[in-house]
């Protein structure tokens, strides 16, 4: 009978219960309850972590946090109900009986709140922690996640899973990123739970009472994060859990990819094709195909019989190469890579021993265990194969990991740096670190240069190691725009560098979504188009006349606009905020930006509102936030916080500049290794007060900008007295650029005075993007053309030394 009863509590939820007792210690808290372990640790005035375990010792994951507490002043109060601990940020409110937890403003507003009766709970193995919703409380964040932008009223799951040709609702997909932010009553704050076992994160999904995040087993292990701003929530979660490094300059260009191109006449053909038709590119991938019998560290001898010659006249073209890495050894002997892999203990394996395998592309596969630092150091070594040959970045793919079935046991064993953990703990974390691996390896071959390494699977810190895509998509207008909601979630999640796969990877794209497609993605950190073996050519001149020269001005745009892009670059590789921007970021208590016609709409480069629309419509409704902003192609302006109607021809995509912006261009190339004439175009947008905008540069390739080799620049619009103030140059880097030329727009200006004395502008009519060949006659066919006309410019030298210009 006790047997029983024992067996009947464990089958219902069991909560945390009454604190016992408690201590203060260096950096918080620690005490237990009457059913489990807490230690509670101030990290910074913004950042408090909560660690609640059943067990005498707590289990953190050892790979995503980088950050160790701070020694922070904190007040410590205790009540006859409650324990008070005070950061210049946040109250930390510990209810004693029972025990939960209420995060509280300085002036006691309520930012967060435990459920009281449940707080911290299990069923079994599964933990959980519930909390009470606050008043038109909305959800953002989460990562790969589908769905609308604001996540209230469903629930996701956590679980790294290959999934082909999802639905753009439909969930869990190839990454993990516990981190989502809360936002209600002027206040945000952020909760990062760092569990790597399945996780579910209910925001409302079948129950009005509560919402709550669990994990099938191990710690509750949260960080709470609270700030003024939502972009300061976001730079202290990646101060947590590590920013993106700067990505080679070649990595921010178009990108083209299909499974696959071959044989290596193909790929030159391809490579030629882009020169010949004047559409800037900088990357060619090869996928499976060009490996034999698609093993990993091979080339197929008869489709690639000399694939450093090939790649050496792919470079000699501008091109980088890109290759697929998937992380299935064959089980072969005399294959070197299992071998060796065999030898030296390095695959993930059954409790008894026995070497785990899974079905993938070459067949029965064994899986190198990457949460062991053995199998980390032997991939990096693997991978001087690439580098003799040429290659340039790497993709790992297949790396959830994927295998026919879909079904791993869960009972295979990961070394979890000696932790020996099964496979519920470590998949999540294994795509993470097969691209950590792949990031060492390209830095051991490629001693003092940047990696590219694009990942499909992740977790919580991938930005530290990979640029990320959005997986198997589909060829449809939904998924064109859910591709869009994902790299934002992404970029709110802490992965700047994001992108998905332009025309669909699945299924033939139409003409038009095509066109659409690519006006979109020009303004997308990551910038690939990608199509399915079996299926049409995807190339940017496969589908007509028209759609080539649509694809081709914005291919043009993008490289034009890189100074800007890669200026962005640099500020996100500083404050960990996205390069595409939702507008939940800046404006998260306008209700208006969560509407369904309003939630795709996001600014890239921080300036340049972009409005997402399907290929289909002509007229589109776009809101504008607060402020002023110009209609990109004409200059035309408006007034922000209202709704308007924009035509929206494929060869025009709704693009608005922010009143007050400073953009940067460069002159048309074709790749980034291409030299441009050297004079920095700056446009200037009238708004009000004082804005800022940092010009960066460096050598694009290598990591000497760690050590000041790079030049920045704070460039300062002040637009209500006409002030252009370029401040003093950091860094030991010479700009490529000894001209300056600047284009007004929202206002005129006759003469410019300054250190150049007083100068006359020049009237100039400029088009963004060029005019489509009228090829139907039939007026009915005429396209739109806008131009940007009578913009006054003024052009000198690009001085090192600070200076100011004043326009009258």
């Amino acid at each position: 009978m006790t047997t029983l009863i024992k067996k009947s509590k464990q089958n219902r939820n069991l909560p945390i219960g009454d604190l016992q007792f408690w201590k203060k210690n260096k950096h918080g808290i620690s005490g237990h309850t009457t059913v489990a372990n807490f230690l509670i640790s101030v990290y910074r005035e913004d950042i408090i972590r909560v660690q609640v375990s059943k067990e005498e010792i707590f289990s953190p994951n050892p790979y995503t946090v980088v950050m160790n507490p701070e020694s922070i002043n904190f007040s410590l109060d205790e009540t006859d109900d409650f324990l008070i601990l005070k950061t210049e940020k946040i109250q930390v409110q510990i209810n004693l009986y029972p025990f939960y937890i209420t995060y509280l403003t300085l002036d006691n507003r309520v930012i967060n709140k435990d459920d009281a009766a449940f707080a911290v709970s299990w069923l079994g193995t599964e933990i959980t922690n519930y909390k009470t919703v606050q008043e038109d409380e909305k959800f953002i964040g989460l990562g790969e996640k589908t769905g609308g932008l604001n996540r209230a009223g469903n629930a996701y799951t956590n679980w790294n899973t290959d999934y082909f040709a999802y639905g753009v609702n439909d969930d869990p997909l190839y990454m993990s990123i516990p981190f989502y932010i809360g936002v209600h009553n002027n206040l945000s704050y952020g909760i990062f739970f760092d569990n790597t076992h399945k996780t579910t994160f209910n925001f409302g999904a079948s129950t009005n009472r509560f919402i709550y995040f669990s994990a099938e087993d191990g710690d509750l292990d949260y960080y709470f994060f609270h700030d003024e701003s939502i972009s300061q929530i976001i730079t202290a979660y990646t101060d947590l859990t590590g920013k993106m490094e700067m990505p080679p300059l070649w990595s921010l260009g178009y990108q083209q990819c299909r499974y696959s191109y071959y044989p290596d006449s193909d790929v030159l053909t391809l490579a030629k094709t882009f020169r010949d038709k004047n559409m800037p590119a900088d990357v060619i991938y090869l996928d499976i195909h060009h490996m034999e019998k698609y093993k990993v560290f091979t080339f197929d001898g008869e489709k690639f019989p000399n694939p450093k010659e090939m790649i050496s006249k792919l470079k000699d073209r501008g091109f980088k190469v890109v290759v697929i890495m998937d992380p299935g050894i064959k089980t072969e002997e005399g294959y070197l890579p299992f071998d060796e892999g065999l030898e030296k203990d390095l695959f993930i394996k059954y409790p008894d021993g026995q070497v785990y395998e899974g079905q993938v592309w070459p067949g029965w596969c064994a899986f190198p265990d990457y949460t062991k630092p053995e199998t980390r150091k032997w991939w990096a070594e693997k991978m001087e194969f690439y580098h003799k040959a040429g290659v340039d970045g790497y993709w790992t793919d297949m790396n959830e990991p994927a295998s026919w079935g879909q079904h791993t046991p869960n009972l295979i064993d990961f070394s979890y740096e000696g932790e020996e953990v099964s496979h519920r703990k470590g998949r999540n974390v294994y795509g993470f670190q097969m691209a950590r691996s792949a990031n060492e390896g390209s830095k051991l071959q490629r001693p003092g240069e940047r990696p590219f390494i694009l990942t499909r699977s992740g977790y919580s810190g991938i930005q530290r190691f990979a640029a990320a895509w959005t997986g198997d998509n589909v060829a449809s207008e939904d998924h064109m725009l859910a591709g869009v909601r994902l790299v934002n979630s992404l970029g709110i999640s802490g992965v700047p560098f994001s992108g998905y796969d332009i025309g669909g990877f699945a299924g033939e794209a139409s003409k038009s979504l095509f066109a659409r497609w690519m006006s979109i993605a020009t303004f997308s950190p990551f910038y690939r188009a990608h199509s399915m073996i079996n299926s049409n050519d995807a190339e940017p001149w496969s589908f007509g006349e028209e759609v080539e020269e649509i694809a081709r001005n914005y291919m043009k745009f993008r490289y034009r606009l890189l100074p800007t892009i890669y200026s962005v670059f640099f500020k996100s590789s500083i404050s960990g905020l996205p390069i595409a921007k939702s507008l939940a970021i800046d404006y998260p208590h306008d209700n208006k930006i969560y509407e369904t016609s309003f939630q795709n709409e996001y600014l890239f480069c921080d300036s340049l509102l972009v409005a997402p629309v399907e290929s289909t419509k002509e007229i589109t409704k776009v809101y504008l936030p607060e402020g002023g902003w110009y209609y990109l192609y004409n200059s035309k302006f408006h007034n922000g916080n209202q709704v308007i109607f924009q035509e929206c021809p494929t060869s025009y995509l709704p693009v608005f500049v922010k009143a007050g912006a400073i953009l940067t261009f460069q002159s048309d190339i074709v790749h980034t290794g291409e030299r441009h004439d050297g004079t920095l175009r700056i446009h200037i947008y009238k708004g009000k007060g004082i804005t800022s905008y940092i010009h960066y540069e460096d050598d694009g390739k290598s990591l000497n900008y760690k050590n000041g080799e790079s030049f920045s620049r704070n460039i300062l619009w002040d637009s209500d007295q006409l002030i252009l103030k370029f401040e003093e140059v950091l860094g030991e880097y010479s700009t490529a650029f000894s001209k300056i030329k600047i284009h007004c727009h929202g206002f005129e200006s006759e003469k410019v005075f300054g250190v150049f004395g007083e100068m006359q502008t020049e009237k100039e009519n400029f088009a963004f993007l060029g005019r489509l060949t009228e090829f139907d006659p039939l007026p009915d066919h005429f396209h739109e053309y806008h131009e940007n006309q009578n913009v006054d410019t003024i052009t000198f030298d690009h001085l090192i030394e600070p200076f100011e210009i004043k326009f009258s």
